[in-house]
């Protein structure tokens, strides 16, 4: 068994939690975010196979850039009590739930432009005119006078 030095001694049990957390929240958001985004999906592509794999693909990135970005932020400097290595996993995850807000919010950002300009696409041809109203005659101009 290899013995941890001092000020280290805190850092694996702060690298399992978290991973278990970001996995486990990664897992959970990504199956949430599937079963909430179909309806929206469906309703932006016409064809719900269409949809269905959007989603499929979008889950698979999702898992791909959390995954790899939770594993990117796992290094940590060292630390030497518990209250320490509490505040290392908390701004870690922290920053990790941060981005995958704003990665979901893009998503979203997309999405609805493309379900706008989808809609005005479908929308009904504006209705013609009725009549026409003519304008008023323009003023007649002031004759010159000459003295």
């Amino acid at each position: 068994m290899i013995a941890a030095s001092s000020n280290s001694g805190y850092l694996v049990p702060v690298y399992a939690a978290y991973a278990f957390a970001a996995v486990g929240l990664t897992v959970w958001l990504a199956r949430t975010l599937f079963r909430s985004g179909a309806v929206f999906l469906e309703d932006v592509f016409e064809k719900p196979e269409l949809a269905n794999a959007v989603n499929r693909l979008l889950v698979t990135g999702f898992y791909m850039i959390n995954l790899g970005y939770a594993a990117f932020l796992l290094k940590a400097s060292s630390v030497d009590s518990s209250t320490a290595a509490i505040e290392v996993l908390a701004k870690k995850l922290g920053i990790l739930l941060l981005s995958l807000a704003v990665v979901h919010f893009v998503n979203v950002s997309v999405f609805y432009r493309l379900r706008r300009r989808n809609e005005l696409r479908h929308m009904p041809p504006p209705v013609a005119p009725h009549r026409s109203v003519t304008p008023p005659p323009a003023p007649a101009a002031p004759a010159a006078s000459m003295a």
